[in-house]
């Protein structure tokens, strides 16, 4: 067994060596034509909060045409950067909403500039995952970087609850990316919470989650799939959005899971 090992292992070696020398610019490249941002954002509620414990885990992907777009980018890439700004990205901060306070901590690479596109192999594997979900019904694309999820509105209490309840929840900004001053833009959102649901709103700027916030009146997008109240889960697409664009999601302090997870996914429309 042993020989046949050190037979082998060379064997593989040698074969990923001419593989790389002969088709890496195929297999260490990239099918796709779109660059991919993904991150994460948690937040830890505090004791002022009705939802304390409970935290928030913000999973956001966000796929848009980039026209500095490197053919050869790598997920591994980001590991490249230097440590002083990578600090920038794994920072706590403690803020605060209606007088309540909460610790919001970014994972990974938040920023338009850290995106990378799928090498061919992860591509492949990518494309398998999403035809199980497909199968299974979690998942309405063929696309393996663009979500759509079922349109799912919340039946367990009425519009008039929601509308109300919201008004002490926690609220979100999550931006695109683009290098338009004008685009259009896919999103989905989902929460795994059914016990709670949420708002959301394609709004032209961060500067509306402050009036939000603040309780003054803020600027939506007013087109019919630009939001959406008390869904659990909801598709849309916003035309004509300006670039520092992005959406407000906003959720009920009545949260009773430990791990609150909310998938959101946005997709820059290419045009054709």
């Amino acid at each position: 067994m042993k020989s046949k090992l050190y037979f082998l292992i060379p064997l593989i070696a040698i074969i990923l060596i001419l593989s790389n020398a002969f088709f890496g610019h195929l297999l260490f490249g990239s099918p796709y034509g779109q660059d991919i941002n993904k991150y994460s954002i948690y937040v830890h509620l505090q004791p002022e909060w009705n939802s304390y414990p409970g935290n928030i885990l913000y999973d956001v992907t966000n796929v848009w045409t980039n026209p500095n777009s490197k053919s050869d980018v790598k997920e591994s890439d980001n590991l490249s950067l230097d440590t002083a700004s990578f600090d920038d990205y794994n920072s706590n901060e403690l803020l605060y909403q209606n007088q309540k306070s909460f610790v919001e901590l970014k994972h990974a690479f938040s920023n338009c500039e850290s995106s990378w596109k799928p090498h061919l192999y992860r591509y492949a594997v990518d494309n398998i995952r999403n035809k199980i979900e497909l199968i299974q019904g979690t998942q309405l694309n063929n696309d393996p970087y663009i979500s759509t999820y079922p349109n799912i509105s919340n039946k367990k209490y009425s519009l008039e609850k929601q509308e109300e309840i919201v008004k002490q929840g926690y609220a979100q900004f999550i931006p695109i990316c683009t290098s338009k001053n004008s685009t259009s833009y896919e999103f989905a959102v989902s929460i795994n919470d059914k016990n709670t649901s949420f708002d959301v709103y394609f709004i032209p700027s961060k500067m509306e989650l402050t009036n939000y916030v603040e309780n003054n009146p803020f600027i939506f997008y007013t087109q019919k799939e630009c939001s959406a109240v008390n869904h659990y889960s909801f598709s849309g697409i916003c035309d004509n959005v300006a670039k520092n664009s992005g959406l407000l999601l906003i959720i009920p302090d009545n949260l009773k899971l430990t791990l609150t997870k909310v998938k959101i996914n946005l997709h820059e429309k290419s045009l054709d």
